[in-house]
């Protein structure tokens, strides 16, 4: 069902006085008639109102329902971009960590230790080592 329908009006009583009792016109009455402007429109225009608002109503929702859409969507985009930036934020501060473990492990080093000892501290290693036990 057309919002917009077309009716053609009766055009023909107005037709029917060029027209002889044969039926066809002659050539003389069809440049008459052509020349003649319609007094009546050749189709009226009926709206269907029911129809019409329905459709308005439905545009007015599908555009309410796009603009929420677009709203929606841009707030995720913006959770998005942050869950992005704690994603970065938490790999740079996991990189720290590793290179923090590597340089605990170098400082935890027995040979480092013991040169730091031997250098700047003048300790040695004892020769011989005593050991002591006692039984009740």
């Amino acid at each position: 069902m057309l919002a917009r329908q077309e009716a053609y009006a009766d055009h023909d009583e107005a037709q029917a006085d060029g027209i002889n009792h044969t039926g066809t016109l002659t050539a003389e009455e069809e440049r008459e008639l052509l020349r003649e402007t319609p007094k009546e429109p050749l189709f009226t225009t009926v709206l269907n109102r029911p129809l019409r608002s329905h459709c308005q109503t439905l545009f007015l929702v599908v555009a309410a329902l796009a603009m929420l859409v677009t709203v929606c969507s841009g707030i995720s985009a913006s959770r998005g971009y942050a869950l992005i930036e704690v994603q970065r934020e938490a790999d740079r501060i996991e990189q720290e960590n590793e290179r923090l473990a590597i340089e605990i492990a170098k400082l935890k080093n027995p040979q480092r230790i013991k040169s730091i000892a031997e250098t700047e501290l003048g300790m040695s290693v004892p020769k011989k080592t005593y050991f002591s036990h006692e039984e009740k």
